[in-house]
């Protein structure tokens, strides 16, 4: 089974701005190595991959009241910053699932 890659930064660009409070980045850091443990299975079934993309984005669709109450959002450049993660996931792992797709389910 392929382990990620450990030196890809994920979510990189939400980080360096401070915009985006650390602390909630870091919950959707870890909605995306939960999805990421689910794919290092060795799982290729597609339908159950795009299940657990659209768990991870509903989940993250959840965090917007906490962004802003800490007076953020997910905007243009967390949309742009969490699509270009789950992309770069998406063909580490070997998936053949377009962005959009993955992670339709998203309000943001």
């Amino acid at each position: 089974m392929k382990k990620f890659d450990q030196n890809y930064s994920l979510l990189s660009a939400m980080y360096e701005d401070e915009y985006f409070p650390d602390f909630l980045v870091d919950k959707i850091r870890e909605l995306l190595m939960d999805t990421i443990s689910f794919l290092e299975t060795g799982e290729t079934d597609l339908q159950k991959i795009q299940k657990k993309f659209d768990e991870m984005t509903l989940a993250v669709n959840k965090l917007q009241g906490e962004f802003e109450q800490n007076d953020s959002e997910i905007e243009t450049a967390a949309r742009d910053s969490i699509g270009e993660t789950v992309a770069y996931i998406l063909q580490w792992f070997d998936v053949v699932l377009d962005v959009e797709d993955a992670i339709s389910a998203r309000d943001w």
